[in-house]
């Protein structure tokens, strides 16, 4: 099903903004659903305080601080835990993520040759693409929505980092593309 626009939207001077795909190549533009990290005014980190057992490296205990970047938590390399190793100025980041609706911006790049990769940690040829999210824009109970004001206003082109959108997808009747929260998003492990 293709959206209809409302009048004062950027999209009404279009021909059909959705088409539908006929195939799953992850390409730019295409609309996808993802676990994406709520973008939030207060970094949170895990601080490791623990074992529950002395010789058990596969367990520990934590407590989750907020991130303050001039005082980071110091002291955690010592602490061996085989599920989460420590690496030296390193911080285990904790956010809350969310299924949503993302555009593809960017396709994933060739793949690395595994003789290239050998050796060296695996992030540094992890398979990514760049996904811009999409918010819910309705104020319905299940959701905090957007000031009906301001959607208007990104509506009519005023803010460039926001466009209004109305899905091809059931939910909200108005979402949010934040082109500001442009993130990598893993595809596979080299």
């Amino acid at each position: 099903m293709i959206p209809t626009y409302p009048d004062d939207s950027v999209q009404a001077y279009v021909p059909p903004w959705w088409e539908k795909a006929q195939d799953r190549d992850l390409t730019r533009g295409r609309l996808i659903r993802a676990f994406l990290p709520l973008v939030d005014h207060q970094q949170h980190v895990l601080v490791p305080t623990g074992r529950w057992e002395a010789d058990q490296h596969e367990t520990a205990r934590y407590r989750v601080e907020v991130l303050d970047v001039r005082n980071p938590p110091r002291g955690t390399e010592n602490l061996p835990v085989a599920a989460l190793p420590s690496h030296p100025g390193s911080v285990r980041a904790v956010y809350m993520a969310k299924r949503r609706p993302a555009l593809v911006i960017a396709k994933p790049g060739p793949g690395v040759e595994r003789r290239l990769r050998k050796g060296f940690p695996a992030y540094q040829t992890a398979k990514t693409m760049l996904v811009a999210p999409y918010y819910g824009a309705d104020q319905d109970g299940t959701r905090a929505g957007w000031p009906p004001a301001l959607v208007r206003r990104i509506r009519r082109g005023e803010y460039p980092q926001y466009i209004c959108e109305r899905l091809p997808l059931p939910g909200s009747d108005e979402s949010i593309l934040r082109l500001d929260q442009i993130q990598p998003l893993l595809i596979s492990a080299p």
